[in-house]
């Protein structure tokens, strides 16, 4: 079983950083890719951005691009997310996915990741 906890969640004011971290743990983990998702109150869940573990390739939603940075580390099993110049509008709860080894190329889509984290809830001021 797959086990992903997300954690740094917080509350801060526009303009400022928060570091999401995500620990995959189960007794044979392996995944290709793991991938950001947030759910505003109101609004579907969307993607947010996503790593392959293999190449470390990325890929960001628009919204995000240029504030935040994803990062893998291998050997500890664990998934980052740094982001910068924070806005009320990235206000959301965060969640932390994994693809299922057997998938190729990098989802951007729900349907796409197979296990879940409970989500970690990020809330930015005006």
């Amino acid at each position: 079983q797959v086990q992903l906890v997300e954690s740094g969640g917080g509350l801060v004011q526009a303009g400022g950083s928060l570091r999401l971290s995500c620990a995959a743990s189960g007794r044979t983990f392996s995944s290709s890719a793991m991938g950001w998702f947030r759910q505003a109150p109101g609004k579907e869940r969307e993607f947010v951005s996503a790593i392959r573990w293999s190449t470390g390739t990325t890929v960001y939603a628009d919204s995000v691009k240029g504030r935040f940075t994803i990062s893998r580390d291998n050997a500890k099993s664990t998934v980052h997310l740094e982001m910068n110049s924070l806005k009320p509008e990235d206000t959301a709860v965060y969640y932390c996915a994994a693809a299922a080894v057997r998938r190729v190329g990098i989802g951007v889509r729900s349907n796409e990741y197979d296990y879940w984290g409970q989500g970690t809830q990020v809330t930015v001021s005006s």
